[in-house]
């Protein structure tokens, strides 16, 4: 239970994400092999062509999108480094 509602808190921050997402690609402290698995994530997610709850569902179909957004965003903030993580306050 604990999970989902970090889960709901973090996807209300979302509107920090966007800076967050500029700074980890710039950063020198960021692997170069967690921004190529970023860039891979976030375009696996625009290619792969099924939805688990198809988007004429109008409303269940964007919460599946946001859904996989929010565990892409996560996955990515996990990559980051600690002093980035504490500088957006993205810490987990």
């Amino acid at each position: 239970m604990r999970r989902i509602w970090r889960r709901i808190k973090f996807l209300f921050n979302i509107r920090k994400s966007v800076p967050f997402l500029l700074s980890f690609f710039r950063s020198h402290e960021v692997a170069r092999s967690s921004k190529v698995t970023a860039v891979l994530l976030m375009i696996g997610y625009l290619l792969f062509p099924w939805d688990v709850i198809p988007d004429f569902l109008v409303i269940f179909g964007l919460v599946d999108d946001v859904a996989v957004l929010t565990f892409i965003l996560q996955q990515i903030v996990k990559m980051a480094p600690s002093s980035l993580k504490k500088e957006y306050d993205m810490e987990e």
